[in-house]
């Protein structure tokens, strides 16, 4: 006999996203043990933990109504992962970046804050965040990191084209939404930026 666990499609979205949630926290805590133990490098450990960190936010920003506390969602579910929680929801860097000492301009945490704001928005419109006032702050944090970044091209192609759509969201009202042909374009957008962006960065700055 099959046990459904949900009644309707809102229902199982909501189960779906536990389940992400879950999955995030112990994807991190085996990165984070297999980076303990030098089982894996900096420069494989750091972009994928950005990655999963960015995940995380946007998902736990999406769910705070429905868990309003990780560690609580760990407990419940038995999860045993002291490193995951540390890294996701204390630090919210990798540990690369954290124990780092930073140059004076701060690159390599720009540019991990970069890579962050790129994948939360991209995040963001798979969860059908579509709505002026819910992708105007994001777009708007991507494009103020990306300003704080020295390194790259004053004519960086990702930087105009996240203004242009800033510039586009700022003209509608605050509900309005974009519509489906609208938000494929954006995230082509964003994932080109993303991968120039990465392509841009001196011998990737970041691993």
């Amino acid at each position: 006999m099959e046990v459904k666990l949900w009644n309707d499609k809102s229902e199982r979205e909501t189960y779906e996203n536990f389940a992400e949630i879950y999955a995030i926290i112990k994807t991190t805590e085996k990165l984070e043990k297999a980076y303990i133990r030098d089982i894996i490098s900096s420069s494989t450990y750091e972009p994928e933990c950005q990655k999963l960190i960015a995940h995380f936010k946007t998902l736990a920003s999406a769910l705070k109504d429905t868990i309003p506390s990780i560690e609580c969602f760990a407990d419940t579910y038995k999860m045993d992962c002291p490193a995951a929680l540390y890294r996701l929801v204390t630090s919210g860097v990798p540990a690369t970046v954290e124990h780092r000492r930073v140059s004076t301009e701060g690159t390599a945490a720009f540019v991990a804050e970069c890579v962050q704001n790129f994948i939360t928005a991209m995040d963001s419109l798979k969860l059908n965040m579509v709505a002026v006032d819910q992708l105007h702050p994001l777009l708007t944090d991507l494009s103020l990191s990306l300003n704080k970044l020295s390194i790259l091209p004053v004519d960086f192609e990702g930087k105009m084209k996240v203004n242009q759509w800033i510039l586009m969201l700022s003209k509608m009202e605050a509900a309005d939404e974009l519509k489906e042909e609208q938000a494929r374009q954006l995230h082509f957008d964003l994932e080109s930026s993303y991968n120039s962006f990465m392509a841009a960065l001196p011998n990737r700055s970041i691993g």
